[in-house]
C-alpha cells in the first residue's frame, strides 16, 4: 500500500520541485513586488543653488519588477535642509539697519531659516544583471517625473515676532512648485536569502517651478520668474522583497 502511495505521490512531488526551481531567485529573474526607504543627500544647480546648499531628502517607494527586469514605481519625499544663502537680505524690509528683528518685546527676535520641499515621482526602468549573485539585481537606471514644491521655512522661536506671525511668513518663504524629471544610475542588491536588499546610486533632478505667492513681501510685488533648478546626489534605498520564500530542497532515494 505504501509502494503504491508513494508512486502516485512521486510526480507530484517532482512537479512542484520543478516549479519552486522557476521561482528560485537564485535561478530566475522573477516578477516581485518591492517595498522600499530611500535617503539622499543632495547639492542644488541653476537658480537655486543661489538660494540654498546642500539638503537630505527622506522617503519611501512601491516598484514591482517583471520577470524580465523591468521595474515600474512610484515614489514620495520630504527635502530639508539648513543652509541658506544670502539669509540678511531675505527680511530687509522689516529689519533694522544691522539686519536684526525686533520682537513684540522690544528684544531681537531669534530667526531660523531652513529648506523644506516634498516631491511624488513616478519611475520606470531596467535592471542589467552584471556582478550580481542572482538574475535579479546588478546595474539598475531608471528614469521618471513628477511635482515638487519648495521653500524657506521661516521659524521664530516663541513666535514672539508679530511681522513673522500667520499669512505675513507666506510673503517671504519664497514657495515655488513645478514639474521635474529625474534620472538614476546606480546597483540594486537581492540577496538569495530577503536578509539584505539595497541600492545605492547617483540621482539628478531637473526642476522648472514658479512661485506659488500671490505677492513676495521682499520684492514689494508678485514673483513672476521662471526658475530653472536642479538637484543631485547620492542615493541610497533599503528593499523589502515581498516574494514567497523558497522551500528547502528535498532529495527522494
Amino acid at each position: 500500500m505504501f509502494r503504491k502511495f508513494y508512486f502516485l505521490l512521486l510526480p507530484a512531488l517532482i512537479l512542484t520541485n520543478c516549479l519552486h526551481a522557476q521561482l528560485n531567485i537564485r535561478d530566475s529573474a522573477i516578477f516581485t513586488p518591492l517595498f522600499y526607504a530611500t535617503y539622499s543627500f543632495q547639492f542644488s544647480g541653476g537658480d537655486l543653488a543661489k538660494r540654498f546648499g546642500g539638503n537630505s531628502s527622506i522617503g519611501g517607494g512601491f516598484m514591482l519588477k517583471t520577470k524580465s527586469n523591468w521595474i515600474f514605481g512610484v515614489e514620495g519625499n520630504f527635502m530639508f535642509g539648513q543652509s541658506l544663502k544670502n539669509s540678511d537680505s531675505l527680511l530687509m524690509n522689516i529689519s533694522t539697519p544691522d539686519g536684526m528683528i525686533i520682537d513684540a518685546n522690544g528684544y531681537y527676535a531669534d530667526i531660523i531659516y531652513y529648506e523644506r520641499g516634498f516631491n511624488f515621482l513616478g519611475k520606470f526602468g531596467k535592471i542589467i544583471p552584471i556582478f550580481s549573485p542572482n538574475p535579479n539585481c546588478g546595474l539598475m537606471v531608471t528614469a521618471g517625473g513628477g511635482y515638487m514644491q519648495n521653500k524657506i521655512r521661516i521659524h521664530n522661536p516663541g513666535n514672539t515676532a508679530p511681522q513673522l506671525d500667520g499669512d505675513y511668513k507666506k510673503g517671504y518663504d519664497k514657495l515655488n512648485g513645478g514639474w521635474t524629471i529625474t534620472g538614476s544610475l546606480g546597483y540594486l542588491y537581492l540577496s538569495n536569502t530577503r536578509l539584505l536588499n539595497f541600492y545605492l546610486g547617483f540621482e539628478f533632478m531637473q526642476y522648472w517651478s514658479e512661485s506659488l505667492r500671490e505677492f513676495d513681501f521682499n520684492d514689494e510685488k508678485k514673483d513672476t520668474q521662471k526658475y530653472n533648478s536642479q538637484f543631485y546626489g547620492i542615493k541610497v534605498c533599503w528593499f523589502i522583497p515581498l516574494y514567497k520564500r523558497t522551500p528547502k530542497e528535498y532529495y527522494l532515494y
